[in-house]
């Protein structure tokens, strides 16, 4: 499996400027230079402390949110210590401060922005959801992500991920999985970032929803079998790797012993599917993707057999061990 790392956690940012485009919020004052302002980590600050004058541990370097309750508070400070109190914290490094619920913006931290160069911008959404908004979507931005080679397709409400050395039959595959109603999430190359504990695989803008097949060329999935054949995103529940016939390798015949790929830390279920003329590649796909959502819900059919067996075995030497006595 070929992969490009595409970032980490500690490197991965996003733009100042790409956060107020996608977000829609409304910008008061667009500070000097705001697309080169880089948002590292999905982490607010609510300054309510240092709105009270206490500024030990300021975390100036996330987003500061001013909702309600901050903004109140402020609103009933004394002129002077409000100006005193608004300097300190516009002093400080911060990426941005938004205001919520569409409140007044005080005159003060207008002057304030200009000073410092620092951006203000507002929303119309009550704090707590804007703040959910927000942290989702920081979350996404910032993950850990990585491109592979490969296919992803969404069967039976299952994301596979089919890869395999060029030419193998990958697209030709998924192309067959389409017919049979499944969808395309990325063909060639798959971009995954992990969200918490799980891994989420998306195409790149450029080429979504088109699928190279040789001998036909660029297709537009999207365009010959319509909308409900493609997908923007899917989780990663399996992967399914192929690779031409090895005489001389013992392939998996049972499934008792489950192989794992890790990726970005996260482990996924793994299958290495060996390629024939005349097998019929979709349909091995279909089973496999119902046999391994099955042992998510705690049934595994080569368990049970295994099982059965021993069983039978053992009744067997039972029945040996009495017409021995």
């Amino acid at each position: 499996m070929s992969y490009t790392d595409m970032g980490d956690g500690d490197h991965t940012t996003v733009t100042l400027d790409k956060l107020i485009e996608d977000l829609n919020v409304e910008v008061i004052y667009r500070a000097e230079g705001v697309e080169n302002v880089k948002i590292t980590a999905s982490e607010l600050n609510r300054p309510g402390l240092q709105l009270t004058g206490h500024f030990k541990n300021f975390a100036h370097e996330r987003i500061q949110i001013i909702g309600t309750i901050e903004w109140h508070y402020t609103n009933n400070l004394p002129a002077d210590i409000r100006l005193a109190r608004l300097r300190q914290m516009f002093s400080y490094d911060i990426p941005a401060l938004i205001i919520s619920r569409n409140l007044p913006v005080f005159p003060e931290l207008l002057e304030l922005a200009k000073k410092y160069n620092r951006t203000i911008l507002r929303t119309e959404l009550a704090t707590t959801k804007f703040i959910n908004i927000l942290i989702n979507y920081l979350d996404y931005a910032l993950a850990p992500r990585i491109t592979i080679h490969g296919v992803l397709v969404e069967v039976y409400g299952m994301g596979i991920l089919i890869t395999g050395k060029s030419g193998v039959g990958k697209s030709e595959t998924a192309l067959e999985l389409i017919k049979r109603g499944h969808r395309l999430v990325a063909d060639d190359s798959v971009s995954i970032k992990r969200i918490g504990g799980a891994l989420k695989g998306e195409a790149p803008e450029l080429i979504r929803y088109f699928m190279e097949v040789r001998g036909i060329g660029i297709l537009n999935i999207e365009r010959l079998y319509g909308v409900g054949a493609v997908k923007n995103s899917e989780f990663i529940d399996l992967i399914i790797e192929l690779e031409l016939w090895d005489e001389d390798r013992e392939y998996e015949r049972l499934g008792l012993d489950e192989e794992c790929t890790e990726l970005l830390g996260v482990k996924v279920p793994k299958l290495v599917i060996p390629v024939l003329p005349g097998r019929n590649l979709a349909m091995i796909v279909e089973v496999a993707a119902r046999n391994t959502r099955q042992k998510g819900l705690g049934y595994n059919a080569a368990e049970e057999l295994d099982s059965m067996v021993r069983r039978r075995i053992e009744e067997r030497k039972g029945r040996n061990s009495g017409i021995e006595d």
